[in-house]
């Protein structure tokens, strides 16, 4: 598979993203290639559009379901949230879409901080694979692979991105590898 540049996957991603910003939104990276996508996705749309946005970090691997079976690849990061979340318009960024569990930790969270008038989800990749509701809004790509497949997301020291495919044994159990932006 030729992979796209994650930098036009992410212009394909504002373009989605930039009207549904309004006074009321608030942009919510989940660690960590969800941060890095939204950090780039501000710079931008706070230079268009002329002001701040509210903004904040999540890190969903406390609240899997799966936590026990997967544990902890890295050390957790603490939750960033400097705004009131209640009656706010939540649009969630994230790398890679996979089995929606990311997304349903992070949601669960971030119903500890209040009550949003809504939630969206933006993902630079929806990879296939869903094992719940839960759906990208806005997506760069939608890019299905293997379930022994992973999408990689790095970034440089100049801030760039790169997208790379790693590979596990095909037969060890597939739920106990990578899960939403577990590769990051």
């Amino acid at each position: 598979m030729r992979l796209p540049d994650p930098e036009q996957l992410l212009d394909r991603l504002y373009a989605q993203l930039k009207p549904q910003i309004e006074d009321s939104t608030a942009l919510v990276g989940i660690y960590t290639g969800g941060v890095w996508l939204m950090e780039k996705l501000l710079q931008r749309l706070q230079a268009e559009l002329g002001h701040d946005i509210v903004h904040g970090k999540m890190d969903a691997a406390m609240y899997r379901d799966d936590y026990a079976k997967r544990g902890l690849k890295t050390a957790a990061q603490p939750a960033h949230i400097p705004f009131d979340v209640n009656g706010k318009h939540i649009i969630l960024i994230d790398d890679i879409f996979y089995t929606g569990r990311t997304t349903r930790a992070v949601m669960n969270e971030l119903f500890d901080y209040g009550r949003p008038a809504s939630v969206k989800l933006a993902a630079l990749i929806n990879r296939g694979g869903a094992e719940l509701p839960i759906r990208p809004d806005m997506v760069g790509a939608e890019l299905p692979l293997q379930a022994h497949q992973a999408f990689e997301l790095t970034i440089n020291t100049l801030g760039r991105l790169s997208l790379s495919i790693s590979e596990s044994d095909p037969s060890v159990n597939p739920s106990s590898n990578s899960g939403d932006d577990a590769n990051v």
